[in-house]
């Protein structure tokens, strides 16, 4: 039995992030930063929620370049949010079309973007914002004189380095995803549709202990495969199809990341081949890899 680790985070974890995060406000001449993701909302406040997944609600956070976060949510998350380490909570009746929490982020906003009147967004590649745009648009409008700059490079350098008690995660769902791996090759069928086959994998990696699954996708075909984003579909895997399977599991918000290849029957030489060439790669990748 893989011995998972403890759930959650201690305060001084939050702290560190916190006290990171706004060393680098203040090199870059920022009064707060916006946050309306899951991901960074509960980065920064351990505020774990499935709510996120109704597109009914916004949720503000607002990093200050001194001090706690603020968190500006809707009533239906305050027990929750309470829990965290955070003291600074206002709520709003939610959903409310006139005034979805506008009122009280533009107040907050404009209470903390005194010093260097800058509000930090995050805008660059591969950030969100989880919020209206048109509530997006007059907020920006009701700024006036507020300098709205990027904040997503500064976010991304302190989530960059990861924790002992991060890495102990991370470490932990790859464990159990890689064991999961080992024992499909007992668990896989010929003459079952790649739906089937995952499904008994996702039943499998619950068993093991993970929390979830929530991307798995898979693809089958002689000799290889179209696509790694699609499926899985009802296609009837056969002998002599090459199979792949690519989870994306998760313990405690942390997620692996990797993807196997299954024979059935038999293997041509060009996928033999082709899955050498990228074993080697990888190792190679292992051996160049140096700390620091």
């Amino acid at each position: 039995m893989i011995i998972p680790p403890k759930r959650g985070f201690e305060v001084s974890e939050y702290e560190n992030r916190l006290d990171n995060i706004q060393k680098l406000m203040h090199e870059s001449r920022m009064d707060a930063i916006l946050l309306t993701t899951q991901v960074d909302i509960e980065y920064y406040t351990g505020f774990k929620t499935q709510f996120f997944q109704s597109p009914t609600r916004p949720w503000y956070v607002l990093i200050p370049s001194s001090n706690k976060p603020k968190a500006i949510i809707p009533t239906i998350g305050e027990s929750g949010m309470r829990g965290t380490w955070l003291d600074d909570i206002q709520t709003w009746t939610s959903p409310n079309p006139e005034d979805d929490g506008i009122s009280l982020l533009l107040s907050t906003i404009k209470s903390l973007t005194k010093k260097y009147k800058c509000l930090g967004v995050p805008k660059s590649q591969e950030s969100v914002l989880r919020m209206p745009l048109d509530d997006y648009e007059n907020l920006v409008k009701s700024l006036d004189g507020i300098e709205i700059k990027d904040a997503n490079k500064i976010l991304r350098k302190v989530r960059l380095i990861k924790s002992t008690a991060e890495i102990d995660k991370i470490k932990h769902i790859c464990q159990l995803t890689s064991q999961g791996f080992k024992d499909l090759t007992h668990l896989l069928k010929a003459g079952e549709s790649e739906h089937e086959n995952c499904k008994r994998f996702k039943q499998h990696l619950l068993s093991l202990g993970v929390d979830d699954t929530p991307y798995m996708v898979a693809g089958s075909g002689k000799d290889g495969y179209g696509s790694i984003i699609m499926g899985p579909g009802d296609k009837i895997i056969e002998e002599g199809d090459l199979f792949i399977v690519d989870t994306g599991s998760v313990f405690d918000s942390y997620f692996c990341d990797f993807d196997r290849n299954y024979a059935f029957g038999f293997i041509c030489d060009e996928a033999k081949k082709a899955y050498k060439v990228v074993f080697d790669a990888t190792d190679a990748g292992f051996n160049a890899a140096q700390v620091g």
